[in-house]
């Protein structure tokens, strides 16, 4: 019998749990999460959420021990957390276990990926990948199909997960810039707080725009941690506009909206913190990121949203390439 584990029980590590349960990777999933984490409790009293019901495969545990006894681990939580959970995680056996980091964002106040957080607290002989692309839980669950990728420093990793994975509903693609595919998928979500701006403005003309000149602001950032600049016109960057830019759904879209309109989001956007960090680096880096800087002045130093905005696409005159 083929088991996975899932640490984390928001919104999308529930659906990957749900997914690997029906969709044919496992015959039963264990899933962890903390016992005090409202939607673990929501799970255990009820076997459902907002967007699904449990499937009788699907089993909750309040024990990390009992869901590292399955060789594949999907994480997803918090990315600010994650470096808490890899030193809790350090001080069992994990020795050959693989883990997929499903979480989008860079430690701040570090600018670290989620990769290399694990790296730096588990020195075990562990193998580890890395999921980005687009998807909504709610549309997966209407039944429309969506795309992603998987990326691994390990190829055996890499074609292992997708094989097991791959169906009908989801298509992955094999990763071949493992920096860029973490750092890309981890900024589309401060882009999707630029955009989210825009709409409260109702400034939507200029998402065209966004949607043009963030690959390039992003690009140039990858490439500077020795990643491939083209990947941000990729899955995990680009190929994920649509899902981070325009839904509703799109928790980092929806915090720039009412930040803009002055009014508070109490759930989880993972652009927020990331662009703190972004700002920090490419401070310290040199690094031209004229949208995170705006979005940086709007955020954290409460300069006028339609002036720091605005200043953000008036730049001195220069060719487009």
């Amino acid at each position: 019998m083929s088991r996975i584990s899932l640490i984390g029980c928001g919104r999308w590590g529930t659906f990957l749990g749900w997914y690997a349960a029906n969709y044919g990777a496992a015959d039963e999933v264990y899933m962890y999460d903390i016992p005090t984490s409202p939607n673990f409790i929501e799970l255990r009293d009820t076997r459902k959420n907002a967007y699904l019901t449990l499937s009788d495969n699907m089993f909750l545990f309040d024990s990390l021990a009992k869901v590292l006894e399955n060789d594949i681990i999907i994480v997803s939580i918090g990315c600010q957390y994650f470096r808490g959970l890899c030193r809790e995680l350090s001080s069992y056996n994990l020795g050959g276990k693989t883990f997929l980091l499903a979480m989008k964002g860079l430690e701040e106040p570090s600018a670290t990926t989620m990769l290399d957080i694990m790296r730096q607290e588990i020195k075990q002989n562990i193998h580890i990948a890395t999921l980005g692309g687009p998807g909504h839980v709610q549309d997966y669950m209407k039944g429309v199909p969506s795309c992603a990728v998987i990326d691994s420093d390990e190829e055996e990793t890499k074609d292992r997960l997708i094989k097991l994975l791959s169906s009908e509903l989801i298509r992955f693609y094999y990763g071949a810039d493992l920096v860029g595919n973490q750092i890309g998928a981890a900024l589309k979500n401060v882009i999707g707080i630029a955009a989210g701006i825009l709409d409260g403005l109702e400034w939507h003309g200029l998402k065209g725009a966004l949607m043009a000149r963030a690959p390039v602001e992003v690009g140039r950032f990858i490439g500077h941690f020795g990643g491939n600049p083209q990947t941000a016109y990729g899955l995990a960057h680009l190929g994920d506009y649509e899902a981070t830019l325009f839904s509703p759904y799109s928790h980092n879209r929806t915090f720039g909206e009412k930040f803009a309109r002055g009014e508070t989001f109490d759930k989880m956007a993972e652009g927020v913190p990331t662009l703190k960090a972004v700002k920090q680096i490419a401070d310290k880096e040199g690094i031209d990121m004229p949208i995170c800087q705006a979005l940086y002045n709007a955020v954290y130093e409460k300069a006028d949203i339609k002036a720091t905005i605005r200043a953000m696409f008036d730049r001195d005159l220069k060719r487009e390439f």
